[in-house]
């Protein structure tokens, strides 16, 4: 029998692509796992809890200086590149580490700052002994800026997010007309300024974009280029909301729109994708590796050039009744096939 951690730390932010990851790759590992081979234990923070059954280690900030006893454990899996909390101490344990993007690259950080970044994120992949990249994009950009060593990387792709049943609360903002939806953390690399000029040749049409508020000052600048362009009225911030919230605002957009500069797979788009809507995005990172033929990439942030691949998608999109190939791409991203291939990567240490 061989002992697994499934470390759960990044869960104690909610509403994240990190979370969902943990939430739903535990939760299937956990139903695949063979009884008679290996048991799962969650390193897990108290919020997130009642998410799992099985045995669970108490994550706190203190686990950083002081890892919990693992004399019982032989395999801890990392499940974000950038953790500090890898079983440093006890060489006994094997670990298996996911890395999601080396995203802080893209990012308008000084030189420094990415190099510290960089250094923590090879001093985690020297104590792997199996690293896991979430895309091809992913896989070539740890090649290209790591030493994986003879480390085995594998690719293994996320799987697609159950949307909970589409609801708004009495409080919640409903468009009173079409929009388009964006979902994603508040800051610089989603780029979701660029999206304003739509606005102003799409004029019957609301934005609205959803996610945890991170970056101030980048909020500022989009009220002020909204303001610029005439289109305040029809930009709603929502901050973060609710899985049925969410999945309201899939179920019934008019388009889903992300114009990204740094994306490891993005998960928000299979969401969208899962219920057979149009998603626009941009033609960088992982997003064409992830939607393939069936999105639609802006390959510039111009003007012109964003309403040309706006205005002729959607055309396309009606034309050729894409609904159904959408929801094909998603279902190829099966949180199952996952599981059953991570369970054989923890296999090859056994």
């Amino acid at each position: 029998m061989k002992h697994i951690v499934f470390d759960c730390e990044r869960m104690k932010y909610s509403n994240t692509g990190l979370y969902h990851y943990c939430l739903n790759l535990g939760l299937h590992i956990a139903r695949q796992q063979d009884p008679a081979r290996e048991q799962m234990a969650f390193f897990i923070p108290p919020n997130a809890v009642p998410a799992f059954q099985g045995p669970v280690l108490y994550q706190h900030p203190l686990r950083k200086f002081l890892m919990p006893a693992l004399r019982s454990f032989d395999i801890w899996h990392g499940t974000y590149q950038n953790s500090d909390y890898l079983p440093f101490r006890n060489r006994r344990i094997k670990v298996v580490l996911s890395i999601h993007d080396l995203n802080f690259l893209y990012e308008p950080k000084s030189k420094a700052k990415k190099e510290r970044y960089l250094r923590h994120l090879q001093a985690n992949i020297d104590r792997s002994d199996a690293i896991v990249c979430v895309s091809r994009f992913c896989y070539d950009d740890v090649q290209r800026h790591c030493d994986t060593g003879n480390k085995q990387v594998y690719t293994i792709h996320n799987g697609t997010n159950h949307l909970e049943q589409p609801s708004l609360f009495p409080y919640s903002y409903k468009p009173a007309r079409p929009f388009l939806f964006s979902l994603g953390t508040l800051c610089a690399k989603k780029n979701f300024h660029v999206l304003l000029p739509l606005l102003r040749q799409q004029e019957q049409m609301e934005l609205l974009i959803a996610g945890p508020r991170q970056d101030s000052d980048y909020e500022s600048l989009i009220h002020r280029i909204a303001s610029d362009l005439g289109v305040s009225h029809r930009l709603r911030m929502l901050g973060n909301i609710s899985e049925n919230e969410k999945s309201w605002y899939y179920h019934n957009c008019y388009a889903f729109v992300l114009p990204s500069l740094a994306e490891g797979f993005g998960l928000t788009v299979m969401e969208a994708m899962s219920v057979g809507k149009p998603v626009f995005l941009s033609g960088r990172t992982a997003l064409p590796e992830i939607g393939r033929d069936a999105a639609f990439y802006f390959h510039d942030f111009s003007e012109d050039h964003m309403n040309s691949v706006f205005s002729d998608g959607m055309a396309r999109y009606r034309l050729q009744e894409m609904r159904d190939q959408i929801q094909k791409r998603s279902e190829s991203f099966c949180w199952k096939k996952a599981a059953t291939a991570y369970l054989e990567v923890y296999r090859t240490l056994y």
